[in-house]
């Protein structure tokens, strides 16, 4: 698989990165707030403009000189994507004109040897306000090209001027076969560790402040030869704690990413032991039909004897009861101990999720599942179920013809879901099952 070209927009805080951002990926991908250090992380999305496609990367606001923790963390995240990036998109603040942390992150920049375009926003007339975006020249980074990422102007011609940089994409007829993993759980769970830790860099800012992880933040990784991206999600809260538009904003956006991930990790602190907010953001996953992997975190701090893991595991299966499928992994992300197992049990789960049964076998295993407990009866009017066929993946769901629907009960649905675990595995992913009426011939 062929890397895009990654374009990275860098700036101080609050200059309209994120606000750029959203309008060049068409979407509310990036938080936009009026306070400084919102965007904490690199955001990634696909762009494209005029048949060049490419990687656009969001970063934290840059302060030069700040001590504060979360700046100098955001600082090192920026250099990061600096350093990956094929072309910089350095962006600066009409209004402020031209700062003294412009110019040292201008200097900053000049020294990755990347090129680099300079964007001057807050721009509303641009014939009016020509002399001041001229200031703009005293960074020494070439014409200044004036934009309103609010108002969408001049962001075609700013489009042009990034596409002029860019390398060429090799052609690659392979197919996407990547497995997006969201990454969830409550705040100071140990997310942005694991991650971290599988990619072997400081990927994503790790902090005990609970919730510096703000956004869903894109990680590929590679293993053994396959492609995974990784999607470090903003820890959800209880609802009563949401207070902020902030906190709800990263809600909705850990709901976007595990809509588009194959399995979820739930991480669970092994310190507080499994929770009912634990189960409120696995049950969001469960609902979605996601594949699940719950990995116990901090297992390293727990003190052992030869009951203890029993114990956890049985207090998982009851406070997560509704998802008896899903798959449990005791590890450590800031030792490493047992991180090496996920990669494999990502690959079973995932597989698992794209499993196809022939419909001869699942009616094998269905006339046997009938044999072996009789269908029910309400009123003297039994329950038949004629057949079963799989009508797709993602979960694996089936659909189960029967005479009538109101006989068939949820318990004898789980009954045949248990048979057809028991014969094909299914480990780590949900089962959908619908229920549809066919007369039989004698109109039963």
């Amino acid at each position: 698989m062929k890397r895009k070209p990654v374009v990275a927009i860098v700036g101080r805080p609050n200059v309209g990165k994120s606000t750029l951002f959203n309008a060049l990926a068409g979407e509310k991908a990036a938080i936009v707030k009026d306070t400084p250090g919102v965007t904490r992380d690199r955001l990634y999305r696909d762009t494209d403009w005029a048949g060049h496609a490419f990687l656009l990367a969001d970063t934290g606001g840059i302060e030069p000189e700040s001590k504060d923790l979360i700046f100098a963390q955001m600082r090192e995240q920026a250099q990061i994507a600096i350093d990956t990036a094929d072309v910089i998109l350095f962006m600066c603040d009409l209004k402020s004109g031209v700062t003294d942390a412009d110019l040292d992150i201008a200097t900053m920049i000049r020294k990755s040897g990347r090129p680099i375009v300079l964007a001057v926003n807050k721009v509303d007339d641009h014939v009016r306000q020509e002399a001041e975006v001229y200031e703009f020249y005293n960074l020494g980074l070439g014409e200044p090209h004036p934009v309103s990422a609010e108002g969408r102007r001049g962001i075609g011609e700013l489009l042009d001027a990034v596409c002029v940089h860019l390398p060429a994409i090799p052609e690659d007829d392979e197919e996407d076969t990547d497995i997006r993993v969201a990454v969830i759980g409550r705040p100071n769970a140990g997310k942005s560790s694991l991650i971290n830790r599988l990619t072997g860099e400081n990927r994503l800012i790790v902090s005990d402040v609970a919730g510096t992880t703000r956004d869903a933040i894109d990680t590929r990784v590679r293993c053994d030869g396959r492609e995974y991206v990784f999607i470090d999600t903003a820890g959800l809260r209880r609802k009563s704690k949401i207070k902020e538009d902030l906190e709800r904003y990263m809600i909705l956006r850990a709901v976007s990413a595990i809509e588009r991930s194959d399995v979820c990790v739930l991480m669970i602190d092994a310190v507080d032991h499994v929770t009912e907010q634990d189960a409120h953001i696995a049950g969001i996953a469960h609902e979605r039909g996601k594949g699940m992997i719950i990995a116990v975190n901090k297992w390293d701090l727990v003190e052992k004897d030869n009951r203890t893991v029993k114990e956890y595991t049985d207090r998982i299966r009851e406070v997560l009861s509704f998802m008896p499928y899903a798959e449990i992994l005791f590890l450590s992300a800031k030792s490493g101990q047992r991180t090496g197992r996920l990669f494999p049990l990502i690959d079973k789960v995932a597989d698992n999720a794209s499993l196809r049964i022939t419909t001869g076998l699942l009616n094998d295993v269905l006339t046997k599942a009938l044999a072996m407990q009789q269908p029910p009866t309400d009123k003297g009017r039994p329950l038949r179920v004629y057949y079963m066929t799989q009508t797709g993946v993602k979960p694996p769901t089936f659909v189960l013809f029967v005479n009538d629907k109101k006989l068939m009960h949820y318990s004898y649905t789980r009954y045949i879901e248990n048979r057809i675990r028991e014969t094909f595995g299914f480990q780590g992913t949900p089962l959908r099952f619908l229920i549809r009426e066919r007369k039989d011939k004698q109109g039963a």
